[in-house]
């Protein structure tokens, strides 16, 4: 007889199904019972494969109990450096990224002290739209000091070079070592909701800065990502594991 998936497998199953866009936000998925039926298992393991997608944002309920997919979230950068060093790409199944600005501005307010330079200094930004199944998720804009440029100068031309934080950090000769995210909310420009294909009037954004250092003390970029969405910060602790684990076995027994 042939074992039946835990709640684990099931939501993996479904996580592949978005993120690859064979179910796309918005889209109904299966009901507890159409799950329950499909894999022979029971409500409290189709329940708990659900409970995992909603904490990780990847669907919602919507009135009359069905669930649907979320709009698309953006995989962070921890994630993005790990996917890089094990396939040679920093992006993941099914995400596009698309140049939107590429040029010489003034260190503002916001990047000129994370890049330890007086304002006004100039620095290359390199904006971007990142989408997922043709959905934008986010835009992303970094900014490089001089001595990024004089070893990576493709970053000055509107092309994608798939993983340019690592080209730099790989000619610069030293790792990436780590990251400071500072996340707050506020309300999107009129640029960026063109770009994210916004229509309300006044839209919240997440905004996440973010300060990615060698290991040898330099700043290799700071990156200004803006996503919509109001949550600056969620995580969900089980308080239960050993009870449910011990559950789930012997439904599945």
């Amino acid at each position: 007889m042939p074992k039946k998936p835990g709640y684990a497998e099931i939501a993996e199953q479904l996580r592949r199904q978005i993120q690859d866009g064979t179910l796309r936000p918005g889209d109904e998925v299966p009901s507890y019972k159409e799950i329950e039926q499909l894999h022979g298992v029971a409500h409290t393991t189709a329940n708990r494969a659900y409970r995992a997608l909603k904490r990780e944002g990847l669907i919602l309920a919507r009135p009359g109990a069905k669930m649907v997919v979320a709009s698309p979230a953006s995989t962070g950068i921890g994630a993005r450096v790990a996917m890089h060093a094990a396939t040679g790409s920093a992006m993941s199944g099914g995400e596009s990224s698309r140049i939107i600005e590429v040029g010489t501005v003034g260190a503002d307010a916001l990047v000129a002290p994370r890049l330890d330079v007086a304002p006004g200094t100039p620095v290359q930004v390199r904006r971007r739209v990142v989408s997922r199944g043709d959905v934008p998720v986010h835009i992303s804009s970094s900014y490089y000091p001089a001595y990024v440029i004089a070893v990576t100068p493709e970053l000055q031309e509107p092309v994608s070079t798939g993983a340019s934080r690592e080209l730099a950090a790989s000619r610069l000769g030293s790792p990436q070592d780590e990251v400071l995210e500072e996340v707050t909310s506020r309300l999107a420009t009129t640029a960026e909701k063109e770009a994210l294909g916004l229509t309300a009037a006044d839209v919240v954004v997440t905004q996440v800065v973010r300060t990615v250092t060698l290991a040898d003390g330099r700043v290799v970029e700071v990156a200004v990502k803006v996503a919509e969405g109001s949550t600056i910060l969620r995580w969900t602790t089980s308080l239960r594991a050993d009870e449910e684990e011990t559950q789930e076995g012997a439904e599945n027994a």
